[in-house]
């Protein structure tokens, strides 16, 4: 399962007592129409937006990202008695009551994931790292980066390895393959790029490992 962005002001455990225990990649925003463009901008998998609380907040929110993201799969957290109050079934995809207990929750959440046609693994996260391997697109904080197809290769073997070291003759085989005859300072080379296009915040995300090689950050 990919980051999903609850849109709330109260903490996820009062929101959905029992998404805890599902150990999700969860981010939590605040319920605001000025803050749909920087979720978006996570690239997230679903969408989580708080109505038991607020209901015409949220579904001001809802219109927000419809209006912006028509794709993006949306799950509204209500109460019953406010089922009625908007068409909550014009802008979001599936909703969940706050009482909801964990197999539901995980239920839902997978055949929202399935009819949105998402695929497992076609989205690598390092920490603010996002890596789109169907279109190869790149993130960090929600920013794109201007990577070449060599450096996105090496990113994404890293980063789908957290932690993992890596000599340079094993990255130069796995990432530029057998018959590349290269010399391993071509992988320090492009490690040294990738750092310079992440930038001195998020450089750290691939580290060197002295006399070894390099690894993702295990974050």
């Amino acid at each position: 399962m990919g980051l999903l962005v609850l849109l709330s002001d109260r903490r996820p455990d009062e929101v959905l007592p029992a998404l805890g225990a599902l150990l999700l990649d969860l981010k939590t925003e605040h319920l605001s129409v000025a803050a749909v463009r920087d979720v978006l901008a996570l690239r997230p998998e679903i969408l989580l937006v708080d109505a038991a609380e607020n209901p015409g907040q949220a579904h001001a929110v809802l219109r927000a990202i419809r209006e912006v993201d028509t794709a993006s799969p949306t799950v509204v957290v209500i109460e019953r008695r406010d089922l009625e109050r908007f068409p909550w079934e014009m802008l979001a995809d599936d909703l969940l009551y706050p009482g909801a207990p964990e197999p539901e929750i995980k239920i839902r959440l997978a055949m929202l994931r399935r009819r949105a046609g998402g695929a497992e693994g076609s989205v690598i996260r390092l920490g603010p790292l996002v890596l789109d391997v169907d279109s190869y697109v790149v993130t960090v904080a929600g920013h794109p980066l201007d990577l070449t197809y060599k450096e996105f290769e090496l990113l994404r073997f890293l980063a789908e390895r957290p932690g993992r070291v890596f000599t340079r003759p094993t990255l130069l085989r796995e990432v530029w393959g057998y018959d590349f005859y290269g010399g391993t300072r071509t992988v320090d080379v492009h490690v040294r790029r990738l750092r310079a296009k992440l930038g001195p915040e998020h450089e750290a995300l691939v580290e060197t490992v002295r006399g070894v090689g390099y690894r993702a950050a295990d974050r």
